[in-house]
């Protein structure tokens, strides 16, 4: 997911998938753990996609106060 597409959400929308998105890390982690996991490389993107959320959301915070 681009940064691009991330900032075009909703609030709610950007909470949600970020709900979803530390679900699927937890799964992620579970099938390494049992040695299940098909492409390890999916646990860094998942990573990197809960942290481009959590910067846009931030972002979005200091720009509301800001303009309060």
């Amino acid at each position: 997911m681009k940064a691009s597409e991330v900032r075009e959400l909703t609030t709610e929308e950007l909470e949600s998938k970020l709900k979803d998105l530390k679900a699927e890390l937890f799964n992620l982690r579970f099938q390494l753990a049992i040695n299940q996991l098909d492409n390890p490389m999916r646990i860094s993107a998942v990573k990197k996609d809960i942290a481009r959320i959590k910067t846009i959301m931030r972002e979005n915070e200091l720009k509301d106060s800001a303009n309060a």
